[in-house]
C-alpha cells in the first residue's frame, strides 16, 4: 500500500493530507521503493507481488514513467487480461509462466484507460480502514469500494489497523480479534474469505498473529479447512490434520513456511499475503 504524489518534479512516496506532499511528510522518491520491488521480482522468479497505490499524481503518465524507470513494466499483469464482472483469474502457476508477476492497481479510474494500470475498486472489494473498520460485528466498505457481497469484483482485501498506528496495543490487535474480524467479513461478504489482510506491526502477537490469520484464509479458500496445514494435495480438507497453525511469523521451526507454498501449483490463484508492518508497505504474495 504505497501513497504515491507529485514532488520536486518526480513521483514520492508520501504520507500527507490535502493533496499535497510536504517537506515533512515526503519518505523517497517512489522509483527507490519500486525499484526494491524490481530486484526482488528478478531474484525471485516464482514469486508474485500485488501493489495498491493511493493515487495523488497529477502530472501526465506519472506513474507510466516511474514503473518505466523502475524496471517493473514487464512483470505487470495487464488490465485487459482482469477478470471483469467477477470472473476467475488465472492460477499463479500461469502468472509465473508469463511472466505477469506484478498485479499493479491504481485508486484514479481514469488510469486505466489512460495508462493500462488497472483501477482497484473495479476488481477488489475493501473494507473500512482505520478504528471504524474495528466494530466486531461489522465489515462495512469503505466509501470507494462497492459493498462487500458485491460478486462483480471478485477479491476481498480486509482492513484491520487503527487510525494512529499503536505499537502497544498491536498485540491485542492482531490476535483473536483479528481472526474474529475476518470471519465477520467472510460472512459479509457473501461467504469470501479475504484475498488480501492488512495490519500494521504483522510481527506483534499474543499467539500467531498475522501468520495465522493468513493461514486461516488460505485453508478456508484452498479447501474449506481452518488451516492450509489441513488441505490435501486435491484441494480437499483432511480431518486428521484440521485446526493446526503456524506459531511463528516465518519461522522455518514452526508450520509458518507453509504459508509460502500452497499445496499444489494446480490449485486455482488464491490467497495474496499481505503484512503491512506499519502504514506504508509493499504488498507481497507467495505462489
Amino acid at each position: 500500500m504505497l501513497d504515491m504524489y507529485d514532488f520536486r518534479d518526480d513521483i514520492w512516496l508520501c504520507h500527507s493530507f490535502g493533496g499535497a506532499c510536504q517537506n515533512f511528510t515526503a519518505f523517497v522518491p517512489a522509483v527507490e521503493v519500486l525499484g526494491e520491488i524490481e530486484r526482488f521480482l528478478a531474484r525471485n522468479p516464482s514469486e508474485v507481488v500485488t501493489v495498491f497505490v493511493e493515487d495523488y499524481v497529477e502530472s501526465p503518465m506519472g506513474l507510466t514513467r516511474v514503473l518505466n524507470a523502475s524496471g517493473l513494466t514487464k512483470y505487470m499483469f495487464p488490465a485487459w487480461r482482469m477478470p471483469k464482472s467477477g470472473g476467475d483469474w488465472p492460477r499463479l502457476s500461469d502468472m509465473v509462466r508469463d511472466n505477469h508477476r506484478l498485479l499493479f492497481f491504481t485508486s484514479k479510474s481514469a488510469k486505466e484507460a489512460a495508462e493500462g494500470i488497472p483501477y482497484e475498486w473495479r476488481y477488489v472489494v475493501e473494507n473500512q480502514y482505520g478504528t471504524k473498520g474495528m466494530i466486531k460485528g461489522r465489515c462495512p466498505n469503505r466509501a470507494e469500494s462497492a459493498a462487500m457481497n458485491d460478486l462483480s469484483r471478485s477479491l476481498v482485501l480486509v482492513n484491520y489497523f487503527r487510525d494512529l498506528p499503536n505499537f502497544p496495543v498491536a498485540c491485542k490487535d492482531n490476535s483473536a480479534e483479528l481472526l474474529d474480524m475476518l470471519t465477520t467479513c467472510h460472512d459479509l461478504s457473501a461467504d469470501r474469505w479475504a484475498n488480501f489482510i492488512a495490519v500494521d506491526f504483522y510481527k506483534r502477537s499474543d499467539r500467531g498473529g498475522a501468520a495465522e490469520a493468513t493461514d486461516k484464509t488460505n485453508g478456508g479458500l484452498i479447501c474449506g479447512c481452518g488451516s492450509v496445514s489441513a488441505c490435501s494435495g486435491n484441494g480437499t480438507c483432511t480431518t486428521a490434520r484440521h485446526g493446526g497453525t503456524p506459531k511463528g511469523i516465518f519461522n522455518t521451526t514452526s508450520g509458518a513456511t507453509a504459508l509460502l507454498r500452497p499445496p499444489t501449483a494446480t490449485l486455482r490463484w488464491q490467497q495474496l499475503i499481505i503484512l503491512v508492518p506499519s502504514t506504508l508497505a509493499a504488498l507481497l504474495l507467495s505462489l
